[in-house]
């Protein structure tokens, strides 16, 4: 569970796989947010 307005992110690693299932429950005044991209560089220090 990822508590209202706490950064985070869904990713794997390099060489490595990923799955992920999300749940949400809308809530009042509530929006989604994407955040800056990961670049290249920063996905291969992972």
């Amino acid at each position: 569970m990822i508590p209202a307005n706490v950064k985070h992110w869904h990713g794997a690693k390099a060489n490595s796989w990923f799955s992920h299932i999300a749940v949400e429950i809308p809530g009042e005044n509530a929006s989604n947010e994407w955040l800056e991209p990961v670049t290249d560089e920063q996905y291969d220090k992972l």
